[in-house]
């Protein structure tokens, strides 16, 4: 994607004028951002994959009484409510995981860094049907694939929620703007935007493209786990030593030599000045737990590669992730596992410059499932 020119995707804007303008700034509506919008999956199909044991789905239901109610899936079909039912809606997580079409589209969002890329969920209504005001905490698309949807939206200081409800809906919602999405609209909104859509007659699907946004703490610990994992290898198995220590009076005090032997161990198993980046991009890189390939033959020989639509690939400096996993990469094969990264395909043309090592690890990768060989990807 050439970032420097208008697209009808953020409503003739560039991908660079929007990051610079809009990107966890203030919200864009974009009229006609997908001319002749049809949904991915007919309603039947969309339920079909709900009712699957791998996909995530949650149906929200507002009663006549105002109550709220939440299940999950899956959802054999007769356990949804009848179409003519108002105000329920079908929740499908990571469909992009699923259906070629949808990590397709999901790419072409791709201008933001994949690391930070999560997943496309779509949301099946029937009239009047929502999940309550609420708020993200991360940047979300809205795009409107089938029928009509009402949002309202603002930036708002309370963001305190109803207590008693399965759902974090607001307490008090005071939007500040109000417009009607047909097929093919899309709504940007950066985090903690307070919004409510409400669908406007049958068969109302919509699009959420949504972005990872690791909490702190969250990150803090994924990291620290990982590198525990290579701690006692990296501190080395010296034993603490205290010959000079002198009888003491106060045996509840723990020795300031021992808290020193502490902290050198923890340098050292910190010292490799990569162990960290390398720990994000394993970690960034690792697929949801409710993700797993199918193992693929070993190929004979590789003419074209395209990555699996379920394989996460990211690289930096001096390293490649994927799934999880990680290389040292240098060189002219660094070159062509980043243009892997950056296209998810690689020609017969990159193939023939890369070395006999490059093409022993991408078939290694074909037989795990996480490539193919072929045209698209799957």
């Amino acid at each position: 994607m050439d970032v420097h020119l208008p697209t009808p995707l953020l409503g003739g804007l560039s991908a660079r004028q929007f990051m610079k303008r809009h990107w966890q700034r203030k919200p864009l509506l974009v009229r006609g951002a997908i001319p002749g919008m049809k949904p991915l999956l007919e309603r039947n199909a969309l339920f079909a994959l709900a009712a699957q044991d791998e996909v995530e789905s949650r149906l929200v239901e507002q009663h006549d009484d105002g109550r709220w109610s939440l299940r999950s899936g899956p959802f054999a079909r007769r356990a949804l409510p009848p179409l003519a039912r108002p105000r329920w809606t079908l929740l499908v997580q990571g469909v992009d995981l699923h259906v070629d079409a949808a990590h397709e589209l999901l790419q072409r969002f791709r201008f933001v860094p994949e690391a930070r890329l999560d997943d496309l969920m779509v949301s099946y209504a029937t009239d009047a049907g929502g999940v309550g005001p609420h708020f993200d905490s991360y940047d979300v698309f809205l795009l409107q694939a089938q029928g009509r949807r009402r949002w309202r939206f603002g930036r708002q200081e309370d963001l305190t929620l109803r207590e008693g409800v399965p759902l974090k809906v607001l307490e008090r919602f005071e939007p500040q703007e109000e417009h009607v999405l047909e097929a093919g609209d899309m709504l940007y909104l950066p985090p903690r935007y307070a919004h409510d859509g409400i669908a406007e007659g049958e068969d109302c699907q919509t699009y959420s493209i949504g972005f990872r946004s690791p909490r702190r703490g969250e990150l803090a610990r994924e990291l620290l786990q990982r590198l525990a994992e290579d701690a006692a290898e990296t501190a080395g198995d010296g034993l603490y030593r205290d010959a000079v220590q002198t009888a003491v009076r106060e045996p509840g005090a723990i020795p300031g030599e021992l808290e020193r032997f502490a902290h050198d161990a923890l340098k050292a198993a910190l010292k490799d000045p990569h162990a960290l980046a390398r720990a994000l991009g394993e970690y960034l890189s690792e697929p949801k737990a409710n993700v797993w390939f199918d193992t693929g033959d070993t190929p004979r020989r590789l003419r074209s590669v395209v990555l699996d639509r379920r394989t996460r690939m990211l690289y930096d400096g001096r390293h490649l992730f994927v799934n999880g996993e990680s290389w040292r990469a240098s060189g002219p094969d660094a070159r062509l596992m980043r243009k892997l990264a950056d296209e998810r395909r690689l020609e017969p043309g990159d193939l023939a410059r890369a070395s006999d090592e490059a093409l022993e690890l991408l078939a290694a990768w074909c037989e795990s499932g996480w490539l193919h060989e072929g045209e698209g990807e799957r």
